[in-house]
């Protein structure tokens, strides 16, 4: 699985214009699965996630997590992010799970992030979004399972 993470100051999803999910101060996870990938995966991920050091503490240093600062987390299935563009000009997506796949682990992600105490919101698994992503930092990683 692959994740990628920005620090935001807010953060929506749309659907045909409707907000969905929204957050104010958190973190943005975009999320891709891979083929083989498996539920513990999913846990893994969303528990690195849900505890990055990526907010500033008093002395300006990144020590604090998405739950140490009372923020949210807006967690949107990204099946794009196992594009591979090393080949010709069209992305080719052979490396992503298939949709029935994807969609279960991504539940699980969610899951696993909300057992953990993290306010979530998500966008619709299969549907053409808009995210607007307010990045603060501008702060991005890309994390993946071992």
């Amino acid at each position: 699985m692959r994740a990628l993470v920005q620090r935001v100051s807010s953060a929506r999803v749309l659907i045909d214009a409707e907000p969905i999910g929204a957050i104010g101060r958190g973190i943005v996870v975009l999320l891709g699965v891979k083929r083989g990938d498996r539920e513990q995966d999913a846990r893994w991920l969303a528990d690195k996630c849900a505890n990055l050091r990526l907010f500033e503490d008093g002395a300006g240093k990144m020590n604090l997590s998405v739950g140490d600062i009372g923020g949210g987390i807006l967690a949107v299935p990204q099946f794009t992010l196992y594009g591979d563009c090393r080949h010709g000009r069209r992305p080719g997506f052979t490396e992503a799970a298939p949709p029935e796949e994807a969609e279960q682990l991504y539940r699980a992600f969610v899951a696993a992030l909300e057992a953990g105490g993290v306010k979530v919101q998500t966008g619709v698994f299969r549907a053409r979004m808009e995210v607007e992503i307010h990045n603060d930092g501008p702060v991005t990683l890309m994390v993946e399972t071992p």
